[in-house]
């Protein structure tokens, strides 16, 4: 495959959404990722996709605090209902510091610094992700064209360096609520994405 991942494993994973394929994949230093999968993508045509960071409070916990779920949610949805795409599911939890230090990020906000501040605090990078591990998922099962999922231009603007023919951007705004309303605000502000169309 490509150097940054191997392919290991692949099952059938019914949901609530519907039937997809999930594919395993591992970096040489262990780091396990998966891309869950619905249709062939062997005509060339673009294929839906999100690429999403793993989020064990929002995807899993069900926390108010960001939009992680909601947007993991409607995603899957969305490519059940087109019949045809990919999420690619990086195992970057809080964008990339790890569980334990998303915690303690966490505890800086609830005493009213916003998501940036608290990881600058922690002399932690603002976002430590690679999103160029999606382009070797990509590679494996053949996708050069996509209709990407995202508010983060940052996504965008990998995949065409690494070759990914982004034809669409299709925005995902699901899951405001109180209690994140400055996390999106923040989002938007300090690190750019589009959030308002």
């Amino acid at each position: 495959m490509s150097e940054m991942l191997n392919h290991v494993a692949s099952c059938r994973l019914p949901t609530e959404w519907g039937v997809f394929t999930m594919h395993g994949f591992e970096e040489a230093n262990g780091q396990e990722h998966v891309a869950l999968t619905v249709g062939n993508f062997s005509d060339g045509n673009p294929v839906l996709t999100r690429i999403h960071s793993e989020c064990l409070t929002g995807d899993a916990l069900f926390s108010r605090k960001c939009d992680c779920g909601p947007q993991l949610e409607a995603a899957m949805r969305a490519v059940q209902t087109e019949g045809r795409g990919i999420i690619v599911y990086l195992r970057q939890e809080g964008r990339g510091i790890g569980l334990i230090n998303k915690i303690r990020a966490y505890h800086l906000q609830d005493q009213g610094m916003d998501t940036v501040e608290a990881n600058l605090a922690l002399g932690l990078p603002v976002d430590a992700r690679d999103f160029r591990l999606a382009q070797s998922i990509y590679e494996y099962l053949g996708i050069r064209s996509v209709k990407l999922l995202t508010n983060n231009p940052e996504k965008i603007q990998t995949l065409k360096d690494a070759g990914i023919n982004v034809v669409e951007r299709i925005p995902l705004h699901v899951g405001e609520n109180l209690e994140n309303k400055r996390y999106l605000q923040t989002k938007a502000d300090k690190l750019g994405h589009l959030m308002s169309e």
